[in-house]
C-alpha cells in the first residue's frame, strides 16, 4: 500500500483546531521540501478562518498547493469539497494527485465520460457537474468548500454560465476561485460575501516566482531558434495558433541541429520499445531524434506522453506546439517563443487579448530550475524579410531605392513592438457573465423542493447581468416554462394535494446526477435504437451511426470527406459534360456523408418536441467509424484515405468516443452477434493505434480501480491479441481486405478460375460478414492462429474456403494482424 502523506497526517477528530491543521499541514509542506510564497501562506490563513478568497497569482504561483490546503482542513473537519475545471483531461490528473495524498477510498471524480468513487467525501469534477448539484440543491448542495480552477473560463461564451451558478445558489459554501489572469475582482467579492455571509479575501500578487524577460525580434524563426538554444534558454516552445502550423514548423526545422551526438543517444536510449507504427509516427520519431518536439490535440496521446517525457529530461530543445500550452500542458518550458501576436477567435483573426497573452507567456520559467523565463516575439513575417533586405543593402542609397519592400498579406491583422510592450503591461479584460436560462436548468431548479418558480425567478434576479437582460431572461424562462407545462413534462400541483413543503410542482421526467447534453443525446440513442429493425441487413452499421451522432463533430475530418465528396462529384459532372456554373452550384448542395439521415433528423425533432430541454442543440449524423467498418479501412487506411497525418489524434478521439457510447450507452438488448462483433473490432482498432484512452476508460470504470497501486508502474506495451474477440474482430477486417483485393483482381490466384466456374462471384454482404463463417484454430505452441473463411456464394452453397496463418508475435509486435496467404480451396 502506497503511502498517503496528507491522510496519514489527518487529526483523531473532527473538532481539531485550526491551530493543529495548519501544523499538519505546514508539515506536509516540509515534507515535500517547499517553502511557501506570502501570497499562498496569506491565502491558506484566510480559508482556515472560514473565509472565501480570490487567488489571482501567476502560472507557477503554487495555486494547486492551496487548493490541497482546503482539501485537507474540509476532510479533517468531516465535510466535502469539490474541485473544478475546464477540461476533462485535468479534472482526471488532479483526481489521481489527490488520491495519492489523500488515499482513492477518499476521492472521487464526475466527468461525464466516467464516475469513481461519486459520494467521498473530495470531488474532482467538470464544471458543469458542479452546476447541476448548484441549480438541483442550491444551499443545500452537499459540498462546504468549493475550488474553482481556471476561473477565467467564467467568461467563455459556450460553458461560462456552468462557473457563475454556484456563485449564487451555494451559499453554505466557502470558494476559492483561481486564475492567473482574473481580471477585476472586487465584483465577485461583494458577490461572494453577500451569498455566503461570509469574509472575501482578495490575494493577488503580480510578482512571479520566476521573473519574465521580454524581447522583440526582428530575425527569421530559424535564426531567433539558433541564438536561444545557444544562450542555454532552451527548451523553447515555438508558438503556432493551429496544429498545421505546428506541424509544418517542426518539418522546417530538420535542417538545424540543435542537440550534441550524445543527447541525440540519450533520446534515442529513452525512446527504445516506443511504437511508432501509426501512419505520422515515422514523422514524430524523425522530429524527436532531432531534438525537437512536437505537441498539439492532433497528435496520437503516446506521442504526447513521450514528448514530455523527453522534454522533463531536458532533452528536447525545441517543442513546436499550439498555444493550449496555456492550461495544463506537462511540458518544461525556458522560454516562449510566439511566432504570431493574431489568432482567429472563431469568428474573425484579431489581436490577442490581454488573457491569452498572458495565459501563454505565463508558462515560461520553471520554478526551482529557472531564474529567469524568456518571452521572444517575432516580428512579422514580411517585416523580417524587409530587415534582411535593408541589411543586405548595408546603407548604399541606390539599392535600398530599387528595393522592393515587401507587403504584409491580404486580410493581416498587424502587430509590432508596441503592440508587445501593450500586451506585457495589459491588464487582463473583465469577466463577462454568460448567463442564459435554458430547458436544463429550467428543469433542475424546478425540480427542488418547496416552491421552485421562486428559486428560479431568485437565480435570474441573482445573476450578474444587466436589469434589461435580466428582464429578457425571464421572459424566456416563462416561456420555456409553459412548453413543459403543455408537454406534461411538469405538472402543477393544486394546493390542496400539496405536502408539508409546500411543493408546487411535479416533474415527469427522472434527471441523472450527471443531466447534461450528453446524457439528454443518449435517451435520444435509447429511445431512438427501438425504431430500427434488427433483422435489417445494416442494423450493425445503423447502431453506429446512432452513436456518431450524438458525438461532436471532429471538423476537420468531416472537411476532408466532404472534400473528396466534392472532388468525386465534380470529375462525374466534367464526365457528363455539365456546364461550370452548374457544376459550382450543385457543388454547394453537397454534404459530407450523413447515414440515414432523414430518419436521423425527422426522428430528432420528435423527440425534442417531447423533451424541449434539448433547446438549441442538435443532432449530427455523420459516418466516420461507419465508414472504416462497412470498408474494412484500418486505422492507418483511413489515415492516408484523407490525409489526416496531423490529425491521427483527432480520429483516435472520435473513434474511443464512439466506443464508449456504443459499450456504454447502447443497452445489451440491442447487441445483437453483428452489433458485438463491431463493439470488438473498434476496441481492437484503438488498442491496436494507441492503448492509452481505452486503458484509462477501462481502468477508471473498474469499481476495485485504485490509482496508487497502479500509477507508478511503467507503461506495458498493448497486447492487441489478448482479448481473443478484439483479435478475431481485427484479423476478420483484414480478411475481407484481402478478400476485396481478390474480386477486384489486385490479387491473382490460380485456384479462382476453378471457383467462378462454380459461381458467378463472391459475396461481400452482411451475410458474408456473419463470424459464423470464420473459424480459429490456435497451434499446439499458442503461437500462430490458423483461421478458415468461408466464401459466401451467391446459390449459398458455401464450399469453398480461404486459409490464413497468423503469427501472435508479430501481430504484438506491429499492433495489428498480418495475414499469411495458406490456400484456397474446395471444402471436404
Amino acid at each position: 500500500m502506497s503511502d498517503h502523506p496528507l491522510l496519514r497526517r489527518l487529526p483523531n477528530s473532527h473538532a481539531c483546531s485550526n491551530d493543529e491543521l495548519l501544523a499538519a499541514f505546514l508539515d506536509y509542506v516540509a515534507e515535500k521540501k517547499l517553502e511557501l510564497y506570502p501570497a499562498q501562506e496569506e491565502a491558506i490563513l484566510e480559508l482556515f478562518d472560514d473565509r472565501n478568497v480570490i487567488l489571482n497569482t501567476p502560472t507557477g504561483s503554487g495555486k494547486s498547493l492551496v487548493a490541497l490546503a482546503l482539501h485537507f482542513r474540509s476532510l479533517a473537519k468531516g465535510r466535502r469539497s469539490v474541485y473544478t475545471c475546464p477540461i476533462k483531461a485535468l479534472v482526471n490528473e488532479k483526481f489521481l494527485s489527490l488520491c495519492r495524498d489523500f488515499g482513492p477510498e477518499n476521492v472521487g471524480m464526475a466527468t461525464g465520460d466516467a464516475t469513481v468513487n461519486r459520494q467521498a467525501p473530495i470531488l474532482c469534477c467538470t464544471a458543469e457537474i458542479l452546476a447541476n448539484y448548484a441549480l438541483r440543491d442550491g444551499a443545500e448542495a452537499p459540498f462546504r468548500e468549493v475550488i474553482m480552477d481556471e476561473f477565467h473560463y467564467y467568461s467563455d461564451k459556450e460553458r461560462g454560465v456552468a462557473w457563475q451558478v454556484p456563485l449564487l445558489t451555494m451559499s453554505q459554501s466557502r470558494f476559492l476561485l483561481m486564475s492567473a489572469t482574473m481580471g477585476g475582482s472586487a465584483f465577485f467579492k461583494e458577490g461572494l460575501t453577500q451569498l455566503t455571509k461570509a469574509e472575501t479575501t482578495i490575494v493577488a500578487s503580480y510578482e512571479r516566482p520566476v521573473p519574465l524577460e521580454f524581447s522583440y525580434v526582428q530575425t527569421g524563426v530559424d535564426v531567433t531558434l539558433q541564438e536561444l538554444v545557444a544562450a542555454n534558454k532552451a527548451p523553447v516552445y515555438l508558438v503556432h495558433f493551429t496544429q498545421n502550423e505546428a506541424a509544418q514548423a517542426a518539418q522546417d526545422l530538420m535542417s538545424l541541429n540543435f542537440c550534441t551526438a550524445a543527447e541525440k543517444a540519450s533520446i534515442k536510449e529513452l525512446m527504445a520499445g516506443a511504437k511508432f507504427t501509426s501512419p505520422y509516427g515515422k514523422e514524430v520519431k524523425k522530429y524527436l531524434s532531432h531534438g525537437v518536439g512536437i505537441h498539439h490535440a492532433g497528435l496520437l496521446p503516446k506521442y504526447r506522453v513521450l514528448v514530455e517525457k523527453l522534454a522533463q529530461r531536458g532533452l528536447l530543445k525545441v517543442i513546436c506546439g499550439t498555444d493550449t500550452l496555456g492550461v495544463g500542458v506537462n511540458v518544461p518550458i525556458r522560454t516562449v517563443l510566439l511566432t504570431r501576436l493574431s489568432k482567429y477567435s472563431g469568428e474573425k483573426v484579431a489581436t490577442l487579448t490581454a488573457r491569452d497573452f498572458h495565459q501563454i507567456t505565463g508558462r515560461a520559467g520553471r520554478r526551482g530550475f529557472d531564474d529567469v523565463g524568456y518571452v521572444v516575439c517575432q516580428a512579422p513575417e514580411h517585416i523580417v524579410e524587409n530587415a534582411k533586405m535593408e541589411a543586405k543593402a548595408a546603407g548604399d542609397v541606390k539599392k535600398l531605392r530599387k528595393m522592393v519592400k515587401k507587403k504584409p498579406p491580404e486580410g493581416f491583422v498587424g502587430w509590432n513592438e508596441d503592440t508587445f510592450k501593450k500586451l506585457q503591461s495589459a491588464t487582463p479584460e473583465p469577466l463577462v457573465s454568460r448567463f442564459q436560462v435554458s430547458h436544463g436548468m429550467l428543469l433542475q431548479v424546478l425540480s427542488r423542493a418547496g416552491d421552485s418558480c421562486a428559486a428560479m425567478r431568485q437565480l435570474i434576479v441573482d445573476s450578474h447581468e444587466t436589469a434589461n437582460a435580466k428582464t429578457q431572461h425571464e421572459k424566456r424562462a416563462w416561456q420555456l416554462f409553459r412548453a413543459l407545462v403543455q408537454r406534461k413534462i411538469v405538472e402543477i400541483i393544486p394546493p390542496a394535494k400539496r405536502g408539508a413543503d409546500q411543493t408546487k410542482l411535479q416533474l415527469n421526467v427522472e434527471l441523472q446526477d450527471d443531466f447534461s447534453l450528453n446524457h439528454t443525446l443518449s435517451l435520444y440513442l435509447i429511445d431512438t435504437l427501438a425504431l430500427i429493425d434488427p433483422a435489417s441487413a445494416t442494423y450493425a452499421a445503423d447502431v453506429l451511426t446512432l452513436c456518431e451522432s450524438i458525438l461532436e463533430n471532429p471538423d476537420v475530418i468531416l472537411r476532408r470527406q466532404l472534400s473528396k465528396v466534392k472532388d468525386e462529384a465534380m470529375a462525374a459532372m466534367k464526365n457528363e459534360g455539365v456546364p461550370y456554373e452548374e457544376r459550382i452550384a450543385k457543388l454547394e448542395e453537397l454534404e459530407y456523408p450523413k447515414p440515414c439521415r432523414d430518419f436521423i433528423y425527422s426522428t430528432f425533432n420528435a423527440f425534442s418536441d417531447a423533451h424541449p430541454w434539448v433547446g438549441q442543440e442538435n443532432i449530427r449524423p455523420k459516418s466516420i467509424a461507419r465508414e472504416m467498418f462497412e470498408n474494412f479501412r484500418s486505422f492507418a487506411d483511413y489515415i492516408h484515405d484523407y490525409d489526416l497525418h496531423r490529425a491521427e489524434g483527432v480520429l483516435l478521439r472520435h473513434l474511443s468516443s464512439t466506443l464508449k457510447v456504443l459499450a456504454q450507452t447502447v443497452p445489451d438488448s440491442f447487441k445483437t452477434e453483428p452489433v458485438q462483433e463491431m463493439e470488438a473490432w473498434l476496441a481492437g482498432v484503438l488498442r491496436g493505434t494507441d492503448s492509452s484512452l481505452l486503458d484509462e476508460w477501462e481502468k477508471l470504470r473498474d469499481p476495485n480501480y485504485k490509482p496508487d497501486e497502479v500509477e507508478e508502474k511503467p507503461a506495458e506495451a498493448p497486447d492487441i491479441t489478448r482479448n481473443k474477440r478484439e483479435f478475431t474482430a481485427l484479423i476478420r477486417t483484414e480478411i475481407f481486405r484481402y478478400m476485396q483485393q481478390l474480386i477486384s483482381g489486385k490479387i491473382d490466384l490460380p485456384e479462382l478460375d476453378e471457383y467462378f466456374a462454380d459461381h458467378d462471384r463472391i459475396r461481400l454482404d452482411n451475410e458474408a460478414r456473419n463470424g459464423r463463417h470464420t473459424y480459429v484454430q490456435p497451434s499446439d505452441d499458442g503461437q500462430t492462429w490458423r483461421v478458415n473463411q468461408v466464401l459466401i456464394d451467391p446459390e449459398e452453397l458455401n464450399d469453398w474456403q480461404l486459409e490464413f496463418r497468423v503469427d501472435l508475435a508479430q501481430a504484438r509486435e506491429d499492433g495489428k494482424p498480418t495475414l499469411v496467404f495458406v490456400s484456397l480451396s474446395k471444402i471436404g
